[in-house]
Parts: structure tokens; C-alpha cells; sequence
């Protein structure tokens, strides 16, 4: 109860006092390529229920049609403000309002397509999926640059299914067997230095 309290005035006073900067980044994405301002997506939510999450678009429109689903690199599809938005992690910003509206917390797991969740061992599913999913958590923060990181590899996508997933569900499962509000505290601060910190 204390965790959704704090994740309800935290997001709600972020959003205002954000509102200025989320009106002009979607103006920027709205005038930078053709499309919708906000990414929509089914990711995997609380107790496995499928949610719609949402992120400022970064990417071309309808970009699932021109490539995999998880992004590497320089990748083409990206446009100019999508780059800048992803390097300061700004296009995750519309999730505030997945946190009001209780897809979402501030601090948890972050939360994967179906076809990820798939490969999850099913003792690690039911602790990873027994929490809400997280805008931000210690994976969030170890694999910041995970783009760079794949696209050394010759197959991305099964880097990511063989050996970045299984490193960030043990970052989760951790998470759960010691979340407290302390807990959330320190990763959304360390959140906050890794952004300002990471030029």
C-alpha cells in the first residue's frame, strides 16, 4: 500500500511539473517524422496480464514492419529525435501515466513483450511477474547501453534471449526478495545520477 501511495504522488508530481517539457518533446516528435507522438506496445504486466505501455516514438512509424523488435546499434530506423530522446531515456517519460493508471510502478522489473516472457524459467516468471512492472530498476541501470552491447554480436536478438534476459532477471528476482520503499528510493536515485552522470 505505502509503494503504490509513493508511486501515485511521485508520478502524479513529476507529471506536473514535467507537463512543460513533455508538451515540447512531443511537439519535436510530432514535427521530426511522420506519425503518432507516442509509441504504444503490449508488453507483460502484473500476475502475467498483457498491458499497453507507452513511450514517446523514437523510431520510424510502424518500425516492426522494417526490422526485429528489439533495436541494436545505430539502427536506421531511429530518427533524429529519437536519438536524443533514448540516449537521456526522455521517450520513457508518457510511462508516468501507466504508473497513475496501475500498469506500472516507478521502481520494478522492467516489463517485456510476450515473446520474451515466453523464455522465462517458470519459477523466475511467477516472483518476476508477481510485482508491477518498473519505469526503472537495477537492470535498467547495468544494461543502459544495451544497444551498443547487442550490436557487437553477430545474432543480436539470441544474445538478448541467451544472455542479457537471463541477466536481467536475476537483477529482478533480486529486486523482489528485498523490495522496500528504502529500496526504491536508492534505485531511483541512482537512476537519476546514471542520466545526468552518463556524458
Amino acid at each position: 500500500m505505502a509503494k503504490r501511495l509513493f508511486d501515485l504522488l511521485i508520478a502524479g508530481l513529476a507529471l506536473l511539473l514535467l507537463s512543460p517539457l513533455l508538451l515540447v518533446l512531443a511537439l519535436w516528435v510530432k514535427l521530426d517524422s511522420p506519425g503518432p507522438v507516442l509509441f504504444r506496445q503490449e508488453r507483460v504486466g502484473r500476475f502475467g496480464r498483457p498491458f499497453q505501455i507507452h513511450k514517446f516514438r523514437t523510431m520510424v512509424h510502424d518500425p516492426a514492419q522494417h526490422g526485429p523488435q528489439i533495436t541494436v546499434g545505430d539502427d536506421p530506423r531511429i530518427t533524429r529525435a529519437g536519438r536524443l530522446l533514448r540516449h537521456y531515456k526522455l521517450d520513457e517519460l508518457p510511462q508516468l501515466v501507466d504508473v497513475l493508471r496501475g500498469a506500472m510502478s516507478l521502481v520494478g522489473p522492467r516489463p517485456e513483450v510476450p515473446r520474451y516472457v515466453a523464455l522465462y524459467p517458470p519459477a523466475l516468471r511467477d516472483k518476476v511477474l508477481s510485482v508491477r512492472p518498473g519505469i526503472t530498476d537495477l537492470a535498467s541501470i547495468q544494461f543502459r547501453d544495451e544497444n551498443a552491447l547487442l550490436s557487437k554480436s553477430a545474432d543480436p536478438e539470441r544474445e538478448y534471449a541467451e544472455v542479457v534476459l537471463p541477466a536481467k532477471l536475476r537483477y529482478a528476482a533480486e529486486y523482489v526478495d528485498h523490495a522496500t520503499l528504502a529500496t526504491d528510493l536508492r534505485l531511483l536515485g541512482l537512476t537519476l545520477k546514471t542520466l545526468l552522470l552518463r556524458d
